[in-house]
């Protein structure tokens, strides 16, 4: 579907914006109304956001240009790298959202379906097609998936979200083998699919419903994971109105399984020509003969070419530092911007003197250690649903750590959400923290559960053990602690759980126990 065809549907957003700026409709209904355009209003209701598709996660230079255009145009404030691998703009007035939208679609940047009952970014493995030891690159796929799902974007009975998958190996970055739909790659340079998982209230694992899919041959698949939710999915319960309840209400995994290989069958059947004709675009760029080396450096299989790690904590980059990455990029052909699912960013295809000059740029706004990439949702300081601010916990958590100055790999990447949604994906974390309450005294108080265990890579996936709730502002001194326990063993903090079986639990404990 073509952008500029949505510009059809812009009179009745602004109509009802301007309406629900006016106090004219209510918050529930304006966020019924508005997640269609990907904007939601903010808490307090005095600003919105609006969220970018980005698909795949590729941010081309053209996408780039018009987010930093559009940063200095309409003075925003703020912008979020999120965990499904878009450009969130935040703060904007009733007036500013409209005309970004506007524009965004001009530029050819879809909005529509970044919210609501719709089909999500289609997200993937941020280093496809340059990361050495790849299966193969995924990202044309991808993009492909991306473009027929948005023909769905009207279609009726959706799921509530439906999130679709590419993972390049088996780090499974996309939690491909637990979306809605996962493709996850093969050595042999086919898709085993995955359906019906996904992270939140009954988190469930995907079901394996195909192996060895041809690369062209990934469209009858998703239309029949919709075809599928038409069928069976629970329109009476909208908690319930996700894929992976349909596990459940067929019998399980085996009963899922036939019920979805019934509808691929149909869709075979119907005649419909689905079949892609993708071809994976090579990289032409060529080193220079200049090299760069260091933490945040990776050599891409290209020879002489470099990709740099950019992770502003929280994923909220500081406008000046990205605005001049975007001026930098603009003078630097063939590089490009990738978002990472944990709310971080690539920037791929430098040469060796690029790659420095990136690295200078980025030097004091990304992470200086592992623990730095911690993943937060945006939190209830900006979200309307929101139980805790989960980057201010992030915040407070990194200064107290900087204060303890803690060895690089004492403490693992930690993910929070600030309620039950997993936005922060807080369940496959090694470390996971959950928005909620704590009595005290009788009385409730701020608190995040803690959740252990984690595993996001293919092969081992596991959900976090749930320990107990613990103060927020407990939650500092406890990373603190762990952190210098760790560093007293003389190994980095996986070493260490697998060496020590319960030393976390019982470290926890009187964080956990207090009242």
């Amino acid at each position: 579907m073509n952008p500029i065809d949505f510009k059809a549907d812009l009179p009745e957003f602004r109509e009802k914006t301007a309406a629900f700026y006016a106090g004219e409709m209510t918050k529930q209904a304006y966020k019924g109304f508005s997640g269609y355009y990907g904007s939601y209003a903010q808490k307090g209701a005095k600003a919105s956001m609006l969220r970018l598709r980005m698909p795949a996660g590729r941010v081309t230079p053209q996408r780039l240009s018009f987010v930093a255009e559009t940063i200095r145009r309409h003075g925003v404030t703020r912008i979020h790298f999120t965990t499904c691998q878009t450009i969130q703009l935040h703060d904007l007035t009733p007036d500013a959202v409209c005309a970004i939208l506007e524009e965004a679609l001009d530029a050819g940047i879809v909005t529509m379906g970044g919210g609501g009952d719709f089909p999500r970014n289609v997200m993937c493995s941020p280093l496809s097609g340059v990361e050495p030891g790849e299966h193969f690159d995924v990202l044309p796929f991808a993009q492909a998936a991306g473009d027929y799902l948005l023909s769905f974007i009207k279609a009726e009975k959706m799921p509530r979200k439906l999130k679709v998958g590419f993972s390049n190996s088996p780090a499974n970055l996309t939690h491909a083998t637990y979306r809605d739909l996962g493709f996850a790659a093969r050595a042999d340079g086919r898709f085993d699919v995955y359906s019906a998982g996904g992270l939140g209230n009954n988190p469930r694992f995907g079901v394996k419903v195909a192996e060895g899919v041809e690369p062209q041959d990934i469209v009858p698949y998703i239309k029949a994971m919709w075809l599928t939710f038409r069928a069976y999915g629970n329109y009476e319960n909208r908690g319930k109105a996700r894929t992976r309840y349909m596990q459940e209400t067929l019998g399980g995994a085996e009963g899922y399984r036939a019920a979805y290989l019934e509808k691929l069958r149909e869709v075979r059947e119907s005649g419909e020509d689905l079949s892609l004709n993708v071809v994976p675009e090579p990289v032409h760029k060529t080193g220079d003969g200049t090299q760069a080396q260091g933490p945040r450096v990776l050599a891409q299989k290209q020879p002489g070419l470099y990709a740099v790690a950019y992770h502003p904590l929280g994923g909220q980059p500081e406008l000046h530092t990205f605005l001049a990455l975007c001026d930098a990029l603009a003078q630097m052909p063939g590089a490009e911007l990738r978002l990472a699912p944990d709310e971080g960013a690539w920037i791929v295809n430098l040469t060796g003197g690029e790659a420095r000059r990136v690295l200078a740029l980025t030097e004091k706004d990304s992470a200086q250690s592992l623990f730095e990439t911690s993943v937060s949702c945006i939190g209830a300081a900006t979200c309307q649903v929101g139980v805790r601010d989960s980057q201010a916990l992030l915040r407070a958590c990194v200064q107290a750590v900087r204060e303890a100055k803690l060895p690089d790999g004492a403490l693992p990447q930690i993910h929070i959400s600030g309620c039950p949604s997993s936005c922060g994906t807080h369940q496959t974390g090694r470390l996971g923290f959950r928005g909620g309450v704590k009595p005290v005294g009788g009385k409730p108080q701020p608190a995040f559960v803690l959740f252990a265990g984690g595993e996001e890579r293919q092969g081992g996936e596991a959900m976090g053990r749930e320990l107990g709730a613990m103060l927020e502002e407990d939650i500092p001194a406890f990373l603190v602690e762990l952190g210098k326990t760790v560093t007293k063993s003389g190994l980095d903090y996986d070493a260490w759980r697998a060496a020590n079986p319960g030393a976390l639990e019982a470290l926890a404990a009187p964080f956990i126990d207090k009242a």
